[in-house]
């Protein structure tokens, strides 16, 4: 084990090399630096308490008029100031993401620094949302330049470096080899984390269905809950939550799904419709239930939240229905890494700029064992579906570009959907890649007075570097989540806090099928994603969102 790994402090090369390296920024503690004094926000030694106004308007369409009506209505949200002590369990805990995550956590704990042919590296959480992007709190008034602190500063979150991992694979590999077998670090770095990563054991056994992964997988599969009878296995993962919890003295414990993308559920009224048929599925062993909802449903039960990372539909009718019931928190559906965060960015862009785009071609080629499953067909689809609907609510919002939807139209003609661009995925397995990914991008757009403009991508990026920060994020989030209440503040302080929706549609900056509330629509502009959560978090600090008018700099 190296002198950094372990702290020694030896004077060896190595040593040297971390007195010259401080802990990078995006690992840093800073404690809760921000005091927001107004009397709109208030501290005790438990809470933070804000009140906010949410404005909106309402519009009528009145003989090709639109009526605007201003609203607003008054919140108050109650913030615990504790932080829990969580812990992460992923399900595909041995997977590419899992271990890569593990490993990664490690190196910022034990401030492991490596060498690789470009020089010497430091661990970091570059790529993170919370711990590598800022927000505007405001400006300096004696100078009038922005003041802008790190989006994990804003409340008090979890720091992933106190994150107690654990969780479940299909395959045995204990966490030091799977690390090895992903191939996705650097090998000086592997090698000084893999006495830490050996220290984390082997995974949980996990839940097998063959029906529902690419038959290439079953090689792998030798850690699983032996068995057929879902309802056991159910028993059996609620059983493991409880252990982990405690075991490891934690307060919270958020599930995560990192493992295969399985092919879809079929949605089958009396099997996966409402919550009681589902339990009633479960306990007859059906199917067409999947260990994912299988999984969902056991952090439910436990009250835990739980969030899906892949694109299959997880959450069927039945389990949103039973997490509303049960007031547990669940998100979805599947990391917005690379190519889909690029076109949701690039997508608005064209449409925001009066640009029509025609059609979208979108190639992908990756090498790692998530392009092994999905180059199965049913399990492809999965991801079809969440990467194809990325630009959806873009083109939706511009009815001068493409023909609105028609009410009454047929259900699946083009009427009812309304006009679309042409949208095709093809995602294909090259192995030689391993987890560096290819991503080729064609948008062929109409101009002005019948012009065409076609603009290409290429995109190189490694798949697991850019998913585990996104893990990461949904998982500090979630927890972060659980400790906000609120309020109508026109029913003054005898209402009571009451939590937030089960569905965290907050996540959805990043995930490529956000999970929303049923009957609202699916945002998945990148741009209001992000701009929704800054706001959200500043309000429960009793600060308005982010304005770019800057008026002050425009006028006298």
């Amino acid at each position: 084990m190296s002198s950094i790994a372990n702290g020694t402090g030896a004077n060896t090369p190595e040593s040297q090399l971390e007195s010259v390296l401080p802990i990078h920024p995006t690992a840093a503690r800073r404690g809760n630096p921000i005091v927001v004094q107004s009397d709109l926000t208030s501290y005790t030694n438990d809470h933070i308490v804000s009140k906010f106004t949410n404005r909106n308007a309402d519009v009528a369409v009145v003989e090709g008029q639109y009526i605007v009506t201003p609203t607003t209505k008054e919140y108050e949200f109650q913030t615990a100031r504790k932080v829990a002590k969580t812990g992460l369990m992923m399900v595909g805990w041995g997977g590419n993401n899992g271990s890569t995550l593990s490993a990664t956590i490690l190196a910022n704990r034990h401030n492991i620094i490596w060498r690789t042919k470009g020089g010497v590296q430091q661990p970091n959480y570059i790529g993170s949302l919370l711990r590598a992007s800022t927000v505007r709190l405001g400006s300096d008034p004696a100078t009038g330049k922005d003041i802008h602190v790190p989006i994990s500063d804003v409340l008090p979150m979890v720091h992933p470096n106190d994150l107690v991992l654990g969780g479940w694979d299909i395959s045995g590999a204990r966490l030091d080899e799977a690390m090895k077998r992903a191939q996705v670090l650097d090998y000086d770095l592997q090698r000084q984390v893999a006495p830490h990563m050996a220290e984390l054991g082997a995974p949980l056994p996990s839940i097998y269905y063959p029906d529902f992964i690419a038959a290439n997988q079953e090689a792998r599969a030798d850690n699983v809950v032996p068995g057929t009878d879902k309802q056991a296995h159910l028993e059996h993962l609620r059983a493991d939550i409880r252990r982990f919890k405690e075991q490891n003295g934690l307060d919270r414990v958020i599930v995560f799904w990192t493992a295969n993308t399985e092919r879809y559920s079929e949605i089958i009224r009396g099997v996966n419709d409402t919550a009681d048929n589902l339990l009633a599925a479960i306990k007859s062993s059906h199917p067409e239930v999947s260990p994912s909802t299988l999984f969902a449903v056991a952090a439910i039960l436990e009250g835990e939240p739980f969030v899906n990372g892949a694109p299959q539909n997880t959450f069927v009718p039945g389990a949103i229905q039973l997490a509303e019931l049960k007031h547990s928190f669940i998100g979805g559906d599947d990391l917005k890494s690379g190519q889909t965060k690029l076109k949701s960015v690039f997508a608005e862009f064209l449409v925001n700029a009066g640009i029509k785009p025609l059609s979208i071609a979108s190639y992908n080629h990756l090498g790692n064992n998530d392009g092994h499953n999905l180059s199965a067909e049913p399990q492809f689809k999965s991801k079809e579906i969440s990467k194809s609907s990325v630009v959806d609510d873009m083109v939706a919002a511009n009815p001068l570009l493409f023909e609105p939807a028609q009410p009454g139209a047929p259900k699946g003609s083009k009427a009812a959907k309304g006009e679309h661009p042409d949208h095709i995925v093809v995602i294909k397995y090259v192995p030689a890649v391993g987890d560096s990914k290819r991503a080729i991008d064609e948008y062929y757009s109409e101009i002005f007075c019948g012009g065409r403009s076609t603009i290409n991508i290429f995109n190189e990026c490694e798949d697991s570097l850019l998913a585990t920060p996104l893990i990461l994020d949904l998982a500090i989030l979630a927890e972060l989540l659980t400790r906000i209440k609120y309020r109508d503040a026109s029913a003054g302080s005898k209402a009571e806090f009451a939590p937030l929706y089960p569905i965290l549609s907050l996540l959805s900056y990043m995930l490529k099928a956000p999970l929303v509330k049923p009957g609202t629509d699916v945002v998945n502009s990148l741009n209001r994603q992000r701009n929704a959560l800054e706001t959200f978090l500043k309000a429960c600090i009793g600060l308005e969102g982010s304005s770019d008018l800057l008026l002050e700099t425009r006028i006298w």
